[in-house]
């Protein structure tokens, strides 16, 4: 009877001693990778099944160090093993820099504004906004010549419906830092130029142009999440229009819930920002892969309000935060070089305090 105790203790032991090194070696064999990411990829990153997918598929686990997306292009990059800005400018810049060989494409959005009912309703009594099949549309091409002559929103027709006295403006983050504000500058550019790509002997007067847009708003973020931040928290008074990324409010609307009467405009024309990856070691290479190969983390990323190669997977995904949105974007503006939009910033920035 001793005998057999003892045989069953030893091998017990031997299971929970076996048991112990394959978790250890497992364990260890999970590559910890630090990166920087835009502020609205954040939550995506966070998530549990995203994290579960990276840990269990690709041994990875991923730390996610906030940036703007164009304040990353000039960061020092030791320590980290990827970057993942929005937009191609940034990606551009940072490949270059990094020597990488190829890039990802992960997913992309359009520019949007996040707006209120009171304030889209004031906006539709003056022809600013339309409706189709449910999705407001924002017509830039009447609106930009407004904000340029420096109307106010008690200078709209039926301006009780938002008593203000601000001026009637796009609210958006730094331009010198964040690429959502350097979208919208691409897109006043492309309407300020008779709807033509803007080129490099037109960038100076286009940005000169475009400046009183940004500098008249005061202060601005860093980062797209900062002024999404205050437009839940704050409201119509502090943000009747604010641009953002369309997933931003479709990952608020599908998994934190938005305030009574927030709305989500669509500019005509807008604009897409491509989430491009850049790997700076083979850790993330394989996380650039997994991002815009697997497609659970595709269909994870449609979930958080990004658009992905397949649109009936991003259409099931948005059906359940009931917002509205367009199956596909056609009226769109076209983003000049990376040369033409740096040499606008470079112009803007000289202005800024």
């Amino acid at each position: 009877m001793r005998k057999t105790l003892t045989l069953l203790l030893n091998i017990l032991l031997a299971v929970g001693l076996a048991a112990g090194i394959w978790y250890s070696a497992t364990q260890a064999s999970v590559k910890e990778v630090k990166g920087l990411v835009g502020s609205e990829k954040e939550a995506f990153f966070a998530d549990p099944q995203v994290q579960a997918t990276l840990k269990k598929k690709y041994r990875l686990k991923v730390q996610a160090v906030k940036a703007g997306s164009r304040e990353m292009a000039g960061a020092d990059l030791a320590g980290y093993s990827f970057a993942f800005p929005a937009g191609v400018s940034a990606a551009e810049v940072l490949k270059k820099r990094s020597g990488a060989a190829q890039t990802y494409d992960a997913f992309y959005t359009p520019l949007a504004v996040a707006s209120w009912e009171p304030v889209a309703g004031l906006l539709k009594r003056n022809g600013l906004v339309q409706q189709d099949q449910g999705v407001s549309w924002l017509d830039m091409r009447a609106l930009l010549p407004l904000m340029q002559s420096g109307k106010r929103w008690s200078d709209l027709r039926g301006a009780d419906a938002y008593p203000s006295k601000r001026s009637l403006l796009l609210n958006t983050t730094d331009v010198r830092k964040s690429n959502s504000a350097a979208m919208y500058l691409a897109l006043v550019a492309y309407l300020l130029n008779s709807e033509a790509v803007p080129q490099v002997a037109e960038a100076p007067a286009l940005a000169r142009e475009a400046m009183p847009l940004f500098l008249r708003q005061g202060f601005q973020e860093n980062s797209s999440a900062g002024p999404f931040e205050d437009y839940l928290a704050l409201g119509a008074g502090k943000a009747p229009l604010v641009v953002i990324y369309e997933a931003q409010f479709l990952e608020q609307a599908g998994h934190g819930g938005l305030p009574a009467g927030a709305t989500l405009l669509y500019p005509r024309p807008t604009i897409y920002a491509k989430h491009v990856l850049v790997p700076l070691d083979a850790a993330g290479q394989t996380l650039g892969h997994a991002l815009a190969e697997d497609p659970q983390l595709q269909q994870l990323a449609a979930q958080y309000g990004f658009r992905t190669p397949d649109a009936a997977q991003f259409a099931g995904a948005v059906q359940a935060s009931g917002v509205k949105v367009p199956a596909s974007l056609v009226d769109l503006a076209q983003e000049p070089s990376q040369e033409v939009l740096n040499a606008m910033i470079a112009q803007i920035e000289k202005e800024y305090p």
